[in-house]
């Protein structure tokens, strides 16, 4: 039994005590504010919204292709772009991304002939190089804008926040060494995990962040000029709420997503954070979401036909 619901009971007590501590954040706020605070975003921020949404679905598909070109494997780009559109859209919402991601890619690329083994490595090469691009930026940012630590641990110098980006970016280099120096691969029961050449990193390096980029870019763009602490402090809270969310295995990491995005963004008035959330939720997680089900529903009739 707990070994069934077990993720979903854990997603469900995130979302609740997320909501809790949201609620306390936010009970000052009414609707009247937030309306307004959507209302005032201007129809060129939503225009750039949209871009940065459809830029990180495309780079999304990048991960894909750069795990089937690591495989060896040749699918068509545009069954690789819809089957990870409907991933991502699809696991973003329902929460447990790596488990409900399995299961559609399993479905789609079975189809085209790789086996279990290949599909569970191009599964792992994808949440790699999403783990890869969150560290590369994380890194980064703490090197541009060091007063993103204190926003999350109270009393961290800038020169400690530097220290910590320059570590992790050198964790990213020795990863780009043991593929540059053809390190040897690990080996794990059947599965044999070798560094991609560096071509492939070079990828890995551009398309992670693109995506994490665009994603931040939604919500930045979606903020109002006063107040906002810059792209590069929007970004590093971002990479930190979204990882949370989608760690928390809460369905679209509700509540997780705007409990660190409010605290991280203390200097803003909440309603316009929440606003800028609101268009992030709709633009990345919601329209994609209803898309995405209908490509499910033509995909299923499609094979139903096939196998008649």
């Amino acid at each position: 039994m707990l070994r069934k619901y077990g993720w979903s009971v854990l997603g469900l007590l995130v979302v609740a005590v997320s909501a809790w501590l949201l609620y306390k954040e936010l009970r000052g706020l009414s609707l009247d504010e937030l309306g307004d605070s959507l209302a005032a975003i201007p129809i060129s921020h939503w225009c750039l919204a949209i871009a940065c949404s459809i830029a990180a679905y495309g780079a999304l598909a990048g991960y894909d292709a750069l795990a089937l070109l690591y495989l060896r494997r040749w699918v068509s780009w545009c069954f690789i772009t819809l089957t990870s559109f409907t991933t991502y859209a699809l696991s973003h919402n329902l929460g447990a991304s790596v488990v409900s991601g399995s299961v559609i890619r399993y479905r789609a690329y079975s189809s085209k002939g790789l086996s279990a083994i290949e599909i569970g490595q191009l599964v792992a090469f994808c949440s790699f190089t999403f783990a890869f691009g969150t560290v590369l930026l994380s890194g980064v940012t703490l090197l541009i804008e060091p007063s993103l630590g204190e926003r999350f641990i109270h009393g961290l110098s800038q020169n400690a926040a530097r220290a910590i980006g320059l570590l992790i970016l050198l964790l990213v280099a020795a990863y780009v060494y043991g593929s540059w120096k053809n390190f040897r691969p690990w080996s794990i029961g059947p599965v044999k995990i070798a560094y991609p050449d560096l071509r492939t990193v070079a990828l890995q390096l551009i398309i992670g962040p693109i995506e994490l980029v665009a994603a931040a870019g939604i919500i930045y763009f979606a903020l109002p000029s006063a107040g906002n602490p810059g792209f590069f402090t929007v970004l590093g809270i971002f990479l930190m709420s979204f990882s949370a969310a989608l760690l928390s295995t809460a369905p679209g990491g509700l509540g997780v997503l705007e409990l660190v995005f409010v605290n991280g963004l203390p200097e803003m008035d909440k309603s316009d954070v929440l606003a800028a959330l609101i268009v992030f939720r709709v633009l990345y997680l919601l329209i994609p979401f209803a898309l995405s089900l209908i490509l499910v529903l033509v995909f299923e009739k499609r094979s139903l036909r096939q196998a008649s």
